[in-house]
């Protein structure tokens, strides 16, 4: 939840359930409604259509083993019927939609972009990590790193020779048990963030991000990127260090991140 001066009020939407929809689509009366991406709530879209409000899907991404496309997804294709226009990042989506027999689909790209970009234009300088990399020639930015992707990072930042090198780990998990692990496994000289001050000397080569809120800043200060979770769940994200024009690196699971 984050309150903007862009609405006037910004609550989470009550759950999906007939008696809910239609008690909070009464009490809000929308003109139109807005859903992104994955979300399909049936009861609020049901209860939209019925009512003939207008409601559009943004930034929406569909593949192929989704289960609007199978056979048994009867049900769930009935709620991409229920959408006035929708609005979709690429040209394979429109396809699959328009094999459904929806007509009124546009392919307008990812919102996420378009917020990076203005989040790149606004970026904040972060002295400390600043004085980190200094004149360094290559800086490193691990992004949003779990344990599969240190066991990687960290034998190549120990056997490298390079002094023209830097690295700054952001792990995705900040736990003390966490933290720890990478530092047990790192043989580079290292410091944690939040150990810095003014006065610190900034002669170690491995710097450690051990709070949150700070990575898309970091990036400003790299000249490459690797991105956590490929070797899990899934790549976390890669707009960021794409906005500052950092070549990334990724795991083997991105197949989801278009």
């Amino acid at each position: 939840r984050k309150n903007t001066p862009l609405a006037d009020y910004v609550f989470y939407l009550p759950l999906d359930s007939p008696s809910n929809a239609t008690r909070f689509i009464d009490l809000v009366k929308p003109k139109f409604a807005i859903f992104v991406k994955y979300e399909f709530w049936y009861f609020y879209l049901h209860t939209l259509k019925q009512k003939n409000i207008p409601t559009f899907l943004i930034a929406a991404i569909f593949r192929k083993e989704q289960i609007f496309f199978r056979w048994y997804g009867r049900l769930f294709k009935q709620l991409l019927f229920f959408f006035e226009h929708l609005f979709v990042q690429d040209q394979n989506s429109k396809d699959l939609l328009e094999s459904l027999g929806i007509q009124k689909v546009s392919v307008a790209g990812d919102t996420r972009i378009d917020r990076v970009y203005e989040r790149r234009l606004k970026v904040r300088d972060l002295p400390l990590i600043r004085r980190f990399a200094g004149q360094t020639h290559h800086v490193l930015v691990a992004g949003s790193t779990w344990p599969n992707d240190e066991q990687l990072l960290i034998p190549i930042i120990n056997n490298s020779g390079s002094k023209q090198v830097k690295y700054i780990i952001v792990p995705h998990e900040v736990d003390e048990k966490h933290l720890q692990n990478i530092e047990q496994q790192l043989v580079k000289s290292h410091q944690r963030y939040t150990r810095l001050t003014e006065k610190s000397t900034f002669d170690f080569e491995v710097l450690i991000v051990d709070t949150i809120g700070l990575l898309f800043d970091i990036y400003q200060y790299g000249h490459i990127a690797y991105i956590g979770g490929g070797f899990g769940s899934g790549i976390h994200n890669t707009l960021e260090p794409a906005a500052f024009g950092l070549p990334i690196i990724f795991g083997s699971n991105y197949q989801k991140f278009k």
